[in-house]
């Protein structure tokens, strides 16, 4: 979905500073999501890729700086702040307890209420949370055999990130926030969860993707944010980027952005 210079954007992060000691993860980042597109933050280990989505994930509080969400101010201490304004984070451990089935994972402390006296008693509509499970996957052509009664343990790597992107998807309204969700997948399951990606984004719900497989990256992201030391150093379309040009502005080879942008993000 293109963005148009005259949308408020989605998500507008501004400052973003986080401290560990003596040690600056985010050093002042300033970035925009807009809605239904998928932005890459890429840069190698420590450039503070992981402490910038948990700022906006609500797993970390910023030191300082501002996040907006459609224009407001917000602050998000908690994934479950979060998840409050419409976002939702796939973590690179897919964070499902293994011993739990498909339909127990999406639902996992959001389960529906059986309707009626039973209600009062807590009582969880398993039937309607099956069904709903069912429907949701089908809708994103993920293949599951067994929802329910077999353990996510017992699915392949692609398909339980499937199953956690799915999960996310669900319960997202706005944002849904994705660390290295490609990563140890085959060739095949990788092009599975990058197809689910892009369907995300086609449902309208914006994308934040860290990934260090720069193919994936350039094949999925409509924008791409560079980070180095935990500053922001490149931000570009995947349309003016290559996988060479990437890793020039990751390890900091040389410049590929004009004096007057260097300017702007030094």
């Amino acid at each position: 979905m293109a963005a148009t210079q005259a949308e408020t954007p989605l998500i507008e992060a501004r400052g973003l500073r986080k401290r560990y000691g003596s040690i600056v993860a985010t050093d002042g980042v300033d970035f925009d999501i807009m809605r239904g597109e998928i932005v890459a933050i890429v840069g190698d280990n420590g450039a503070g890729k992981s402490t910038l989505i948990k700022m906006i994930s609500g797993a970390v509080t910023p030191d300082e700086g501002e996040i907006r969400i459609d224009g407001v101010p917000v602050s998000i201490r908690s994934p479950i702040e979060a998840r409050a304004h419409g976002v939702e984070t796939v973590f690179q451990d897919l964070a499902m307890p293994p011993n739990l089935d498909v339909v127990t994972n999406i639902y996992l402390g959001r389960e529906p209420m059986r309707r009626g006296p039973l209600r009062l008693f807590g009582a969880v509509d398993k039937k309607a949370m099956r069904k709903e499970a069912a429907a949701h996957l089908s809708d994103l052509s993920i293949n599951i055999p067994r929802l329910y009664g077999s353990p996510v343990s017992a699915l392949s790597g692609g398909q339980r990130q499937s199953v956690a992107i799915a999960r996310a998807m669900v319960w997202a309204s706005k944002l849904v926030i994705m660390d290295e969700p490609t990563a140890a997948l085959g060739v095949a399951q990788s092009a599975k969860v990058l197809e689910i990606v892009r369907q995300v984004r086609d449902r309208g719900i914006s994308v934040a993707i860290i990934s260090h497989i720069l193919p994936h990256v350039l094949d999925i992201a409509d924008r791409v944010i560079v980070l180095r030391h935990g500053r922001k150093v490149a931000e570009l379309p995947t349309s003016e980027l290559d996988e060479h040009k990437l890793i020039e502005l990751i390890v900091g080879v040389r410049s590929a952005q004009p004096a007057a942008s260097r300017a702007a993000v030094s």
